[in-house]
């Protein structure tokens, strides 16, 4: 059957289900469908923490959120104009995020009174008239499925695990994606099970046949691809590319790099993806614990190699002693923390901003780390890069910040031109530095006053190393353990100089402020740069001027960050913790930062950060136009 086209600019789809029916498979594939064709796009994973929540309850509910377009987005978008639900609980779940007019796919075959009672139905929703403002296409899409791969001899609880996939066949079609490339994902994935791969290609092909045949959908739709900058392109994840961008660091230095880590969600991938590229020098270590992971890591510096451990949560606070090794012996080391809601357990599948003072603050002693914070997934590749450049120019750990949303989170990732990258050099101790030819391990470069590095075992550079205060300066870089008290304080404030100097070799902050007539500027960091980004075009295109600057390095801040907010009447900062970095820019600059926060798990969402920004804009023209002596 031959069916209306309509073109449109944009899409927001939401598979929901239970945690066992594969959705965020899904979606993902979906993803990658359009990542080929060439939408932009941009995605949002959710699921359960626990590792098989009850059945058909709402805590169990898993979703994948994409957004598609033919031009650049920046967020996985608020509300979706499609929701897939395969199950009462998948529905009721998400259907209070659905605007009016939104299109339902919902597979019938689980809305059983039994089912319906464990969510809390009193009726069907499907027979009330309760979904009577959305466009709602009833269908079984189990027993479609089971009908498909009937010839396969699969018991039917096993054949309807193929469902997801004509769903992703059903919807495939109705938005004019091919399904070939997914079918030889299939043929990949269960090439040792043939039965499995054969009746999941033929759900998926069931799927799309059955949207092309059928008289249930009178419209499907198109989504050209989004114009963009000439090169090769891949979709990517967060952690996939912090792990890109460690394997790049240590091609860029010529170092070995060590990955040490324990385990946890959301920055296990990571790990796993690292150590796929031993054959780029890379080693990991899943140790027994965080302090072990973070102690290998520490160890493999001293010895000459890039240190590297990641975490997230908890795993932060138990890795906070040995950063401060890291600190007082001065070695390069990057310590990722992908940052997840809550304390102790907490939401280790949601998202949250919430460690920032942590990172800034969390050791015990006078121990200042640079901090950095990823924007983007592709950007953590960036981030990580620079993350490494830092830490070995200036012989220091550094804390890279992530996040759940930007972890599990993907878009379309220009592959750069390796050989474009900048070089980062260890440039290691050779030989003596001392007039009467002894090797000080802490003469100081009088530049970025880092210490030199030396490797163990080379003639010559024999030095001690450990936490103990020790004598450091250009003066007396012997390294001598050291209890004098007019000696200590020095170091104390020679270590928080070295890691101000690292704002030397910032480049002056980039602020978006197109008509430059705003009068507010929106700071951000970290993972909201795309809420903030959508919020702002919203603010622009409702007529009114507003500026963006996102900050990469919060600790130190851009030498140039205090002139720039003087400059704005009003600053406003957006953040996913109850303003942290509100606090921090109180307290550095004296400007009364207006803070708008969340906490619930999830990203901002563009429309309503949009609605808060007009609001403070309407206050700040009314507050203007009674003081004006002119009005």
């Amino acid at each position: 059957m031959s069916s209306t086209v309509t073109e449109l600019d944009r899409v927001v789809i939401r598979f929901a289900g239970d945690s066992g029916d594969g959705m965020q498979l899904t979606g993902d594939r979906f993803t990658q469908e359009a990542a080929v064709f060439g939408n932009d796009l941009s995605t949002l994973p959710n699921f359960p923490a626990e590792i098989r929540a009850p059945q058909g309850t709402i805590p169990g509910v898993s979703s994948f959120q994409l957004h598609f377009a033919n031009y650049d987005i920046l967020t996985p978008g608020d509300r979706p104009d499609v929701l897939v639900a395969m199950n009462p609980a998948a529905l009721k779940a998400n259907v209070a995020d659905l605007p009016k007019g939104a299109t339902v796919i919902v597979d019938t075959h689980d809305f059983t009174p039994r089912a319906l009672a464990k969510v809390g139905y009193a009726s069907n929703p499907l027979e009330d008239g309760s979904l009577a403002e959305f466009a709602v296409h009833a269908l079984d899409l189990t027993g479609m499925t089971v009908e498909a791969v009937k010839d396969f001899g699969l018991s039917r609880k096993d054949a309807a695990r193929s469902k997801n996939m004509f769903a992703l066949g059903l919807v495939s079609w109705l938005y004019g994606r091919e399904v070939d490339g997914t079918a030889a994902y299939l043929a990949e994935k269960f090439a040792r099970k043939e039965t499995i791969r054969d009746a999941n290609i033929a759900a998926l092909r069931a799927g799309w046949n059955f949207g092309e045949t059928t008289e249930t959908f009178a419209v499907s739709y198109v989504v050209k691809p989004a114009p963009v900058r000439a090169g090769r392109y891949r979709n990517i994840t967060g952690n996939t590319a912090l792990a890109y961008g460690l394997v790049a660091a240590g091609e860029l230095s010529g170092l070995p790099l060590l990955l040490g880590a324990y385990p946890i969600t959301p920055a296990s991938d990571v790990l796993h993806e690292l150590s796929r590229h031993k054959n780029f020098g890379i080693a990991t270590f899943q140790a027994e614990d965080e302090i072990a992971a973070i102690g290998a890591a520490v160890g493999a510096s001293f010895a000459g190699t890039l240190g590297v451990t990641v975490t997230s949560g908890p795993g932060v606070a138990l890795k906070s002693e040995a950063m401060g090794l890291a600190v007082m012996t001065e070695l390069p080391l990057v310590v990722i923390d992908v940052q997840r809601g809550g304390p102790s357990t907490g939401l280790p599948t949601k998202t949250e901003q919430s460690d920032l003072m942590q990172a800034m603050y969390g050791r015990n002693g006078e121990a200042p780390m640079p901090v950095l914070a990823a924007r983007s997934p592709s950007d953590c590749f960036d981030a990580a890069i620079e993350a490494a450049r830092i830490a070995v120019t200036f012989r220091t750990p550094v804390l890279l910040l992530s996040d759940g949303y930007l972890a599990n989170g993907s878009e379309p990732w220009a592959i750069p031109d390796a050989s474009a990258l900048p070089r980062i050099a260890p440039d290691f101790a050779t030989g003596p530095d001392a007039g009467d030819g002894e090797f000080w391990p802490y003469r100081r470069d009088p530049e970025t006053l880092a210490r030199p590095w030396a490797v163990p075992g080379t003639p010559g550079l024999e030095h001690r190393i450990g936490g103990l205060e020790k004598a450091g300066t250009v003066e007396d870089g012997s390294g001598n353990i050291s209890y004098d008290p007019a000696n200590h304080e020095r170091m104390v404030h020679l270590r928080a100089d070295k890691v101000r100097r690292v704002a030397d070799a910032l480049p002056p902050l980039e602020v978006d402020d197109p008509s430059g007539e705003a009068r507010v500027l929106v700071i951000g960091w970290g993972s909201t740069y795309g809420p903030i980004g959508a919020a702002c075009r919203r603010v622009r295109t409702a007529g009114h001027a507003i500026a963006q600057v996102h900050l990469r390095h919060l600790n130190p801040f851009p030498k140039d960050l205090g002139e720039l907010l003087a400059r704005y009447d009003r600053v406003v900062c957006p953040e996913m913790n109850l303003g942290q970095l509100s606090r921090l820019l109180r307290a550095e600059y004296l400007v009364d930062v207006r803070s708008i926060t969340t906490v619930r798990g999830l990203p901002f969402g563009a429309e309503a950060l949009a609605h808060d920004l007009l609001g403070l804009l309407g206050v700040l023209e009314q507050v203007t136009t009674t003081q004006d002596p002119e009005a």
